[in-house]
């Protein structure tokens, strides 16, 4: 069976390509003509060059596929101009759904995010069911993923058979540019973190994403959303096992929340004059005031999510960073 990855080249798409081939399918990638394919050297997968801005290019791609991963997105809490996000994220999602229900499809995986998900004030894990206050979201990527998912939904009420998988924080191989989770071990390996949040966050195996990708699309309910999810952390904690892990020291000190944001909205401003991109954003800080914690039961129980223990993530992760040269080799001895 034919399918078309969108996103084929980023973290989460190489590794859906990799569970898909690994489980005998016949794989499309849709990439932009000016990516880095270096993820997907040596697979035997079929590229088709596009983007999913561009409507024609994605309609295209589908022709022959019965399956469609839409797993392109724009992961990032700074991005100039702003309406970006919004174009890839939410357009690039409506081009791709409308091309599925147009080539006729047999079914559409679309990876949506925890950040289309609703945050509890009490700290206890987040499921799907959580409801989202739409005026309580600030940043423009988190913004952009719910407006995406509500994309779904529609397509998904119209009769297009849609299947929504919501990913945590993967941990993983090939997170090469790197995503916003992966700078926090790629600073913790280079000694770049002097100093943490009293954050949480969901750590899962990006193996364990990519062949969810694949069980949703054999197993899942159509207008269904599963959290694609692992072990709930603190940022001490895993911190804390990245330094057993690496014999690196963890940081100790644990910085106040709110002069911080005020340092980040400083940095954001000097950032919007320089052109750099600062290392936090208010919208990041802001976040680390929720735990976010999420439960993947329904996507163990519904679809036979696998559930690798976060310290096992976490070594995969440190092992591809230093094996990709992204650490500094004198750290290490």
């Amino acid at each position: 069976m034919r399918v078309l990855v969108t996103g084929t080249t980023g973290f989460i798409g190489a590794n859906v390509v990799r569970a898909l081939l690994d489980k005998g399918y016949v794989v499309r990638g849709l990439a932009r003509p000016e990516s880095d394919c270096r993820s997907l050297e040596g697979l035997e997968i079929e590229l088709a060059r596009g983007d999913v801005r561009d409507s024609g290019s994605v309609k295209k791609a589908l022709q022959g596929c019965s399956i469609a991963f839409h797993v392109a997105a724009l992961y990032s809490f700074w991005v100039r101009p702003r309406s970006l996000v919004y174009e890839v994220n939410v357009e690039g999602t409506r081009n791709v759904l409308q091309a599925a229900l147009e080539t006729g499809v047999e079914r559409v995986v679309y990876t949506s995010s925890v950040a289309a998900l609703g945050l509890r004030e009490d700290g206890r894990p987040v499921d799907e069911t959580t409801p989202v206050d739409p005026r309580g979201i600030k940043s423009d990527y988190k913004r952009s993923k719910y407006l995406a998912q509500q994309v779904a939904l529609e397509y998904a009420a119209e009769g297009l058979p849609v299947v929504i998988v919501n990913p945590s924080f993967p941990v993983g191989p090939y997170d090469a540019k790197p995503t916003p989770t992966g700078q926090v071990i790629l600073d913790f390996l280079n000694r770049k973190m002097p100093a943490y949040l009293d954050t949480g966050m969901n750590v899962v195996a990006v193996e364990d994403v990519a062949l969810g990708h694949v069980l949703a699309a054999e197993k899942g309910r159509d207008g269904e959303g599963y959290i694609l999810g692992g072990e709930n952390l603190t940022m001490q904690a895993l911190l804390g096992i990245l330094a057993e892990l690496t014999g690196l020291p963890a940081p100790s000190l644990c910085l106040p929340y709110h002069p911080i944001l005020g340092l980040a909205y400083l940095n954001a401003a000097f950032c919007a004059l320089s052109g750099r991109v600062p290392r936090m954003t208010p919208e990041t800080v802001s976040m680390s005031r929720h735990r976010m914690f999420y439960d993947p039961g329904k996507a163990v129980r519904e679809l036979g999510l696998s559930q690798t223990p976060a310290r096992e993530a976490l070594r995969r992760a440190v092992d591809w960073f230093r094996e990709a040269g992204h650490v500094k080799s004198a750290l290490w001895g």
